[in-house]
């Protein structure tokens, strides 16, 4: 019975805690300003790697001329276009000059930095414009809330340390109070999708250049063509394995209503092409670019079954 009580107060930290987010997660009724969606913003939305998102932001500055990228190697163009740089891709131009040291060209993956400078310098601004283009918004105001369910932790904790001593509930108490607290503050003020940018979450665009979708093949970066998936195979079901490269979603509308068709490209890391297919809907939800599936698939490029499927992480 000592432990009632710290146990009531337990609960009720926890009962405040997630009345406290379920609130903070309600929709606002924002509305997305009508800003173009960069594709690196799109793809940490849809839960790329941050060293993923540091490729497609080079591969943006090469298409607008800011750097050149030629095979797998990288060189800073002399002439600056006349147009202003989004935030995080100024950082990116600064990491690829110091890890470039003057060198006239360099390979693609040599100026990829740490994965910890990625997340403390590259992803927060990458959110940051999340949340200027209406994509996002903070869970919080302020940092006063998690710093506030913080400061009441050390009652449930201060009960349990004097009715429990050194027993295990105590160091368990302990244990849990410090990862609940920590997690807290070094969230800061949350991060949480708008309407709008669930729905850039959950659905890619189809490629706009089929000759500029780039490959880490092993040896270095490639641009492949993508098959369109109305090709049909030269024979009747067979297994097809590879990397996903590309997702996408298809939508029209005509007299029957809205149609939604879900699609995937797979490159085996050494053809010079990547092969579509069109999947479902669950499929779709469950693999990211960089994943290793093996599929059996219907001569007109449906997936039947998923054989295998490895995350890329």
């Amino acid at each position: 019975m000592d432990l009632v009580w710290p146990a009531i107060a337990w609960a009720l930290w926890v009962i405040a805690t997630v009345t406290a987010f379920k609130v903070s997660g309600r929709d606002r009724g924002e509305e997305a300003p009508p800003y173009p969606v960069p594709a690196a913003v799109a793809e940490l939305l849809r839960g790329m790697r941050p060293q993923d998102v540091f490729y497609t932001v080079l591969f943006e500055l090469a298409g607008r001329g800011w750097v050149t990228i030629d095979g797998d190697r990288l060189s800073l163009n002399p002439i600056r276009p006349p147009e202003p740089l989004r935030p995080y891709e100024v950082w990116v131009l600064e990491r690829v000059r110091v890890r470039m040291a003057g060198a006239p060209r360099a390979p693609v993956i040599a100026l990829v930095p740490e994965s910890e400078d990625l997340e403390r310098g590259f992803v927060p601004l990458v959110r940051e414009h999340a949340i200027e283009i209406g994509l996002a918004r903070h869970r919080w105001g302020s940092m006063g809330v998690p710093v506030l369910l913080t400061m009441a932790l050390f009652i449930p904790w201060f009960m349990t340390v004097v009715v429990a001593l050194f027993s295990w509930p105590a160091g368990i108490a302990t244990v849990g109070a410090m990862v609940a607290g920590v997690s807290l503050l070094s969230d800061g003020k949350g991060f949480l999708l708008t309407r709008r940018g669930r729905e850039v979450a959950g659905s890619g665009s189809p490629p706009a250049n089929r000759n500029q979708e780039w490959i880490f093949t092993g040896s270095g970066w490639k641009g492949v063509e993508i098959e369109p998936a109305n090709l049909p195979l030269r024979s009747g079901r067979q297994e097809i394995a590879g990397h996903v490269v590309k997702r996408w979603v298809h939508e029209t509308t005509d007299d029957q209503g809205r149609s939604v068709e879900y699609y995937i490209a797979l490159h085996d890391g050494h053809s010079e092409k990547a092969i579509s297919f069109r999947v479902g809907e669950s499929l779709y939800r469950d693999v990211l670019p960089g994943d290793s599936v093996r599929l059996l698939v219907k001569p007109r490029r449906w997936v039947v079954r998923v054989l295998a499927h490895d995350r890329h992480w």
